[in-house]
């Protein structure tokens, strides 16, 4: 692809998915769902003017690395502190609940099969790809609906966090079956030293810049220095450690998010973001997917299996929710909050497709998943939002107008 193709995409990606998402919020739905519309519309479903590139996927992961570090800087670290112990209750049952029922839901549909068969395996693997949860998507609405700050967006984003640790060690035990040489016991070991490194390294940047912020408060460095931290740790986290990048930079943001300058690296990274980052991370969603080809051998298992994973993540984070004292309609906001799908559950799938655990034509299924999930998750948030009193002290600084 040339330089002025690449413009060229770009500048269409910007203006439709700006053009939706004002249509979205005219509707009362949140910017975010116009944005991936707007990419399904431009994709080969319907005017087939682009596809999903080298180019465009590696600009969207930019996209959801900035929003993951800028949902970290936004962390409450007392409020995390405070969440910790809740969240990983909540995303060990909305791992254990998706797992089970993506796993039976396939037998259903294709036959019951012997623990340790090649079958059973499939089965199972299904049922892994329903463990992914995908935070992004929830961190933009809650962004717009000034929430992410609260108890509820904590401890939604401190359990897509720890799913997301849990969800790797699945996914390697099922796959050891298949390969023995992929050992559960050393991804274990590696996701612990992963966090330990952030802790240290981590501590170290932020001391030397809380004093730099002090000396030099407002100073472009910082940001820079910041943003800088968040690549590294991405990179680090899914090149050595087999971490997914995206808690990488979250981690990064969790670092910094006590500076006295918090607010303003992220008013730094917001601009980016929103500029052209995200909608390019939004409307390659709907890039990726084609219905057309969507087979009616299929069509039945699909709607099934889109139904399966997202009511197994309402039901099983809201019912842990409940267990832990969230009350009725804030239980639901946990489990909704925790039903997207996206880039962690694409990449589960072409992981099974490489290692024969998954068959190519259960690929739309996962991608209407990802499609429907999305855009019902800011959808359902925004209707169980609207009764609560606003909330003005727990706006995000910063946030950006359509």
């Amino acid at each position: 692809m040339d330089t002025q193709q690449i413009l060229l995409q770009l500048a269409i990606i910007i203006v439709f998915a700006k053009l939706f998402g004002l249509i979205a919020r005219k509707l009362k739905a949140p910017q975010v769902v116009g944005e991936i519309v707007a990419g399904l519309i431009l994709g080969p479903s319907f005017l087939k003017w682009m596809s999903e590139s080298d180019f465009l996927a590696g600009m969207a992961e930019i996209g959801v690395i900035m929003l993951m570090f800028s949902a970290g800087l936004e962390t409450d670290i007392k409020q995390l502190k405070k969440t910790g112990l809740k969240a990983t209750v909540i995303a060990c049952s909305g791992v254990f609940i998706p797992l089970v029922c993506g796993t039976v839901l396939f037998m259903c549909f294709y036959g019951f099969s012997a623990p340790g068969s090649e079958d059973f395996l499939k089965a199972v693997y299904i049922g892994t790809i329903l463990t992914a949860t995908s935070v992004s998507i929830t961190v933009q609405a809650l962004k717009e609906l000034g929430k992410l700050s609260d108890e509820i967006g904590t401890t939604i984003l401190s359990a897509a966090i720890i799913d997301d640790v849990i969800g790797i060690l699945v996914l390697t035990m099922v796959i050891s079956f298949k390969d023995p040489t992929n050992s559960i016991g050393m991804v274990t070991v590696k996701t612990a030293l992963f966090f330990l490194l952030s802790a240290v390294v981590g501590y170290g940047i932020y001391r030397i810049l809380k004093i730099v912020d002090k000396k030099h408060p407002h100073t472009r460095r910082i940001p820079i220095i910041g943003l800088a931290l968040a690549f590294t740790l991405s990179y680090l986290a899914e090149e050595t450690f087999g971490v997914a990048d995206i808690t990488g930079a979250y981690v990064a943001g969790i670092i910094l998010s006590s500076l006295d300058d918090s607010k303003y690296i992220d008013r730094k990274m917001d601009v980016n973001s929103y500029m052209l980052f995200g909608p390019v991370f939004f409307a390659s969603i709907g890039l990726q997917t084609n219905i057309k080809t969507l087979d009616m051998s299929i069509l039945l298992f699909s709607l099934a299996f889109v139904l399966t994973g997202m009511l197994s993540k309402i039901i099983g984070c809201g019912l842990a929710g409940r267990a832990l004292g969230f009350k009725g309609k804030n239980a639901l906001k946990i489990g909704v909050g925790m039903m997207t799908r996206g880039e962690v559950a694409l990449i589960v799938s072409q992981k099974g497709l490489a290692v024969g655990l998954m068959d190519s034509r259960y690929f739309t299924s996962v991608i209407l998943l990802i499609i429907c999930s999305s855009i019902l998750t800011p959808v359902m948030l925004k209707i169980l939002y609207s009764k609560d009193a606003p909330a003005e002290d727990n706006k995000v600084p910063g946030t950006l107008k359509a």
